[in-house]
């Protein structure tokens, strides 16, 4: 494989592990900085087609409400993989619920990468 090519995987792994730390820290804009201007997010939630945000200020006002609502929401990376522009992780998301009880589910989330900015988020969960 070409170097050329070889760093298109790479970009777009390299992009989506940022996105990740920066998830993990309740970083919004750091989120949001690795995300375009066009940017289209598929949530999980509510079972079962979710919701489609569209845009960085749908986005972005989005993940300020779920970290609001989630203060221990975090993403363990269970598996990545690129395929071109797209990125492919395999993730546990872990949180704390109001009563103190912790839970989890398990799920997985494709990404478009162009330019270095993820363009496309679809997550889709187990259960």
């Amino acid at each position: 494989m070409s170097p050329i090519r070889l760093s298109k995987f790479e970009t777009a792994i390299r992009v989506v592990l940022e996105f990740n730390e920066a998830f993990n820290r309740h970083d919004v804009a750091g989120m949001m900085k690795l995300m375009s201007d066009d940017c289209v997010f598929d949530n999980t939630h509510p079972a079962p087609d979710g919701t489609l945000y569209t845009g960085r200020q749908a986005i972005s006002r989005y993940w300020e409400e779920f970290f609001y609502g989630s203060p221990q929401a975090h993403i363990t990376i269970e598996e990545i993989f690129g395929l071109g522009e797209h990125c492919i992780m395999r993730w546990k998301y872990s949180w704390v619920n109001a009563a103190g009880e912790e839970g989890y589910v398990r799920g997985v989330d494709i990404f478009q990468v162009r330019g270095g900015l993820i363009r496309e988020k679809l997550s889709y969960v187990k259960g």
